[in-house]
C-alpha cells in the first residue's frame, strides 16, 4: 500500500484520512496532544469550553451527511437545534437576520431604510457580478443598513476594508436575500429558514471535541509531532528528515509550506513564497458563566463592545453547564486580548458574566483579497506533481466550516485515489 501523511488533525486532516484509509497506509501528524484544530474543546471545572468559537454540525450536500451519519449514531449521540440568532443593538435584543426585523428598530431608522430599499438599483446580480463585499452588502441592503449593522460587524471580524474583499469565497456562508424576501419576513413574520444552520446537530457530550475524537478512532496518529521539514527525494517525501511517504496530505497554515519544504526548484519555491503574506485574524474567547437564555448566538456590531459576538454554547447541550448552576457561553474578540481587560469588558454585556479561562488562538479567520485564490491555485499547481495536496481552511485558505471542510476532503479523496 501507498504510505501517505497527512500533516493536521482537524476536521479536514481526520476526514481525509477516515477517507483514505481503507486504500492506503495513512498517518496522521498532530502537533498536539489530542485532535480538534480550531474544534478542540475542553472541561473547566466540568463546563465545555470551545476554545475557539462554538462548531456544530449541518450540511446541504447529501454525500457530506451521509457519510456523518456513517460515522455516528444520530438518535444516540447527537441533538438537533433550532439556531436562535440575536444582535444587541442600543441595548435591544433585535431578531436575525436584521433585515428581517426592522419593525424593532427606531421608526426613524426604518424610514431611511425603506427610502433606501426603494432607490435601491434591483437589477439581478449574480454574486461573481460584484466587485466586492462592501459593494455586495450596499447593493442589497442600503447605505443605513450598512452604516449600523454590515460595516461595523463585518470590519470587526475581518479588521479589513470591506472593498477590498471579494465576495465570492463568503458565498453560501452567508444570506444572500432580495427585496422580495425582506418585505414578506417584515410583513408576515415569515422565519428565516434559507440561512446556513438554520438548525444543526450538536453532540450531546463533550460538543465538536466528540466529532473529532470519534473520527480518530481506528486512525494511526502521531500526538505531540509538529512537522518541522519536508522534504523530497526522487518521488518520496521525507517527513521530519527520516519518516518516508509516498504523498503528503497538508493541512496546515499553507504560509508555513516555504520554511518547510526543503527543495531547489524555483517552480515551487517562487509560488510559494507569493503566499507568505496572505492575512489572516486570530481571536481571543474568554469563557463564562451566564444567567439562561434560549439564545444560542448574540451579534455585537457596536463598536462600544470591542467583543463581536457571544455564543451561548451552554444552550446547544446542558451537559456543557455540567459542572455549574448557571449556563455557560464564551465571548469572541477579534485579535489578542489579555484575560484582565477581555474580564472588565464583559462587565458591560448581558447576562452577568462571571469569567471561567480564555485563550487566544491567532489564526481563526482567514482574509482573502482579489489574487488569494490565483496565488493558491498556483501553489497547487506546483506541488501537486509532486504528490503534495492542499486541504482545509488554512492550507487552502477558504472560510471553510465544518460541512464545507469536510466537502473539500471528498474532492481530494477523488483526485488522489485517482493519481
Amino acid at each position: 500500500m501507498q504510505k501517505i501523511a497527512v500533516i493536521g488533525s482537524g476536521i479536514s486532516g481526520l476526514t481525509i484520512a477516515k477517507l483514505l484509509d481503507d486504500r492506503f497506509d495513512v498517518t496522521v501528524f498532530a502537533k498536539d496532544s489530542k485532535p480538534g484544530g480550531l474544534v478542540k474543546c475542553d472541561r473547566i471545572k466540568d463546563n465545555l469550553f470551545h476554545r475557539v468559537g462554538g462548531h456544530v454540525f449541518n450540511s446541504r450536500n447529501k454525500e457530506v451527511v451521509d457519510w456523518f451519519w456513517g460515522q455516528f449514531d444520530l438518535e444516540k449521540d447527537f441533538i438537533k437545534a433550532k439556531r436562535n440568532a440575536k444582535i444587541l443593538m442600543n441595548d435591544k435584543i433585535i431578531g436575525y437576520p436584521l433585515e428581517n426585523f426592522l419593525s424593532q428598530l427606531p421608526a426613524e431608522t426604518v424610514s431611511m431604510i425603506l427610502d433606501d430599499m426603494l432607490a435601491l438599483n434591483r437589477t439581478e446580480r449574480s454574486v461573481g457580478e460584484y466587485d466586492n463585499f462592501g459593494e455586495f452588502l450596499l447593493d442589497n441592503f442600503g447605505k443605513t443598513l450598512f452604516k449600523i449593522y454590515f460595516e461595523p460587524y463585518n470590519n470587526k471580524i475581518w479588521n479589513s476594508d470591506l472593498s477590498k474583499v471579494p465576495l465570492e469565497w463568503l458565498d453560501g456562508k452567508l444570506p444572500m436575500p432580495n427585496l422580495k424576501q425582506m418585505l414578506l419576513s417584515n410583513i408576515v413574520k415569515k422565519e428565516e429558514s434559507e440561512m446556513v444552520h438554520a438548525t444543526f446537530y450538536y453532540a450531546k457530550e463533550n460538543g465538536s471535541q466528540f466529532i473529532a475524537d470519534r473520527l480518530s478512532e481506528g486512525l494511526k496518529i502521531v500526538y505531540d509531532t509538529p512537522v518541522h521539514q519536508l522534504e523530497i527525494q526522487g518521488r518520496v517525501w521525507l517527513v521530519n528528515k527520516e519518516l518516508k511517504f509516498d504523498k503528503i496530505v497538508y493541512t496546515g497554515d499553507v504560509r508555513a509550506l516555504a520554511s518547510l519544504i526543503n527543495i531547489d526548484d524555483t517552480l515551487i519555491s517562487k509560488p510559494l513564497d507569493n503566499v507568505r503574506n496572505l492575512r489572516s485574524n486570530g481571536t481571543s474567547n474568554i469563557f463564562c458563566e451566564t444567567d439562561v437564555t434560549d439564545i444560542s448566538w448574540l451579534y455585537l456590531p457596536e463598536q462600544n463592545f470591542k467583543a463581536h459576538r457571544i455564543i451561548y454554547t451552554g444552550t446547544f447541550s446542558e451537559s456543557n453547564n455540567r459542572g455549574s448552576e448557571r449556563m455557560t457561553c464564551v465571548v469572541e474578540f477579534s485579535g489578542k486580548h489579555d484575560f484582565v481587560n477581555m474580564s472588565e469588558e464583559i462587565r458591560r454585556l448581558p447576562g452577568n458574566l462571571t469569567p471561567l479561562d480564555y485563550n487566544y488562538e491567532p489564526n481563526s479567520y482567514v482574509v482573502q483579497e482579489k489574487d488569494t485564490r490565483v496565488r493558491i491555485s498556483e501553489v497547487r499547481n506546483a506541488l501537486e506533481p509532486h504528490n503534495l495536496y492542499l486541504l482545509g481552511r488554512f492550507a487552502e485558505w477558504e472560510y471553510y466550516n465544518m460541512d464545507k471542510a469536510i466537502e473539500a476532503a471528498f474532492q481530494l479523496k477523488e483526485k488522489i485515489s485517482g493519481n
